[in-house]
């Protein structure tokens, strides 16, 4: 293999790895868009679009960058970003925005749709021919009484996948038709800038007056944003009126999300909400085969069977293995083998290790408005109390310590640290109210948005 595609598939093996450990819009918005160029000298060369793009990496990822280059080449390279603009004529039509590598730039604004996202690169199987089905019928329907498509899967499931390729369809076929794609968190980091700024009606505008389509990622991260619900809920109200198409992706359903306003949640669920499924071993293999393919990776058929066998989360996490196989092979000089994959596997098992008793504390506590240290208070008081073995059971689910250290870190015996857990599968098993508050934390754990 060229020493080029070498070190290229060093630096898909990196990016792959920092996907893993900080949250997916920030992935996207400023680690996704960054290319390999070259290697010179101890310079890894890599392209970004612009300079202020330059300063926000090496001012924010540099040294996480550099980590995982040396991690996983063996060598100590220096980052060197390489400000590449493109063609000023571009620039100028798309109200001067620079296209970023592998991604699309949308007439109207918002994030950036990725090149791979679209319909004929989404594998149709059991598990998601309906979404698929629905996506694509509401992507091509030009004048339909439903504007409104819900898309529901746990993350990495290929839900962002579908609402951009909805996107993509629909610039095929009117370039001129002003698509909005962001994550609710940006829309509400826009709310609270332009109330900051005092430019609110230049933020309304923009989505109710300036959007033909909008498209809006991870819903359920709206919980407990009382303001933001609020002016969604108008902005909804005024896209609906003017027979405008919207698709939302979220990990729960509307009635599921907690905190969350009767408004808005009933426009939430006013249009075809289409669930996705985990993919079964066949559909993963196929998956495997297809992105394989798409980046010119020679692997046996057993490799990427034991890779479908033993990766079983998420679509994301199948890359992941792909990628870091087809790296490591290239840096060893050695073939793709069982041995190799095994390795990789066993890494990526290990990423979920990063997930501590104190970050689970930390969250837990932001979350009911308590301190840390009154989780592990003194107290039964229920407004505690819950709170508490909610914590011991996200604990005891997401690291390996046992239930000793689980019970002393909240000041409690190992046999209370048993009750708690006991109690909290009691709540899932019997679908009570506090089911949805788990299922909450868990999707932010498993999401790495915590």
């Amino acid at each position: 293999m060229a020493k080029g595609k070498f070190m290229e598939n060093i630096w898909k093996e990196a990016k792959n790895s920092i996907a893993q450990n900080i949250p997916n819009n920030t992935f996207e918005m400023w680690i996704e868009p960054l290319e390999f160029v070259a290697i010179q000298g101890e310079d890894f060369v890599i392209s970004c679009p612009n300079v202020f793009f330059k300063k926000r990496i090496m001012g924010n990822y540099s040294e996480m960058i550099t980590s995982e280059l040396s991690r996983i080449s063996g060598k100590n390279y220096k980052l060197f970003l390489d400000v590449s603009p493109t063609d000023s004529k571009k620039n100028e039509e798309v109200g001067k925005q620079l296209q970023l590598p592998n991604m699309i730039i949308k007439p109207c604004g918002g994030r950036m749709l990725r090149k791979d996202f679209t319909f004929d690169q989404f594998v149709v199987s059991g598990n998601n021919r309906f979404a698929y089905s629905a996506a694509l019928a509401f992507a091509s329907q030009k004048n339909t009484g439903q504007n409104s498509l819900y898309l529901l899967a746990k993350t990495g499931m290929g839900k962002s996948h579908l609402s951009q390729a909805i996107g993509h369809h629909i610039l095929t076929e009117n370039a001129k038709e002003r698509v909005y794609y962001i994550t609710a968190e940006d829309f509400t980091n826009e709310m609270v800038n332009a109330f900051k700024n005092s430019s609110v009606d230049n933020f309304k505008d923009r989505y109710r007056k300036n959007c033909d389509v909008l498209m809006i990622e991870d819903v359920q991260f709206l919980s407990g944003k009382e303001r933001t619900q609020t002016e969604l809920a108008f902005t909804l109200d005024s896209l609906f009126d003017s027979d405008k198409k919207i698709i939302f992706t979220s990990s729960s359903l509307p009635n599921e999300i907690p905190k969350i306003n009767d408004a808005l949640r009933s426009r939430l669920s006013f249009g075809i909400i289409s669930n996705i499924e985990p993919p079964d071993f066949r559909t993963r293999v196929r998956i495997l085969e297809k992105k394989a393919k798409a980046n010119n990776f020679i692997m046996a058929e057993e490799v990427l069977q034991y890779l479908a066998s033993e990766l079983t989360e998420n679509v994301r996490q199948l890359e992941s293995g792909l990628i870091g196989i087809a790296a490591k092979a290239s840096l060893l000089g050695m073939p793709a083998d069982m041995q190799l994959a095994e390795s990789v596997v066993q890494h990526i098992a290990q990423k979920r290790k990063s997930i501590t008793i104190d970050l689970i504390k930390d969250m837990i506590s932001k979350y009911y408005k308590i301190s840390v240290a009154e989780l592990s208070a003194n107290t039964r008081k229920q407004n505690i109390a819950r709170p508490r073995q909610i914590a011991m059971y996200l604990s005891r689910r997401y690291t390996d310590q046992p239930l000793q250290v689980i019970g002393k870190s909240f000041n409690r015996y190992h046999a209370t640290a048993l009750h708690a857990i006991n109690m909290v599968e009691k709540w899932i098993k019997e679908k009570s109210p506090m089911q949805k508050q788990v299922e909450y934390f868990c999707e932010k754990l498993d999401s790495g948005k915590f």
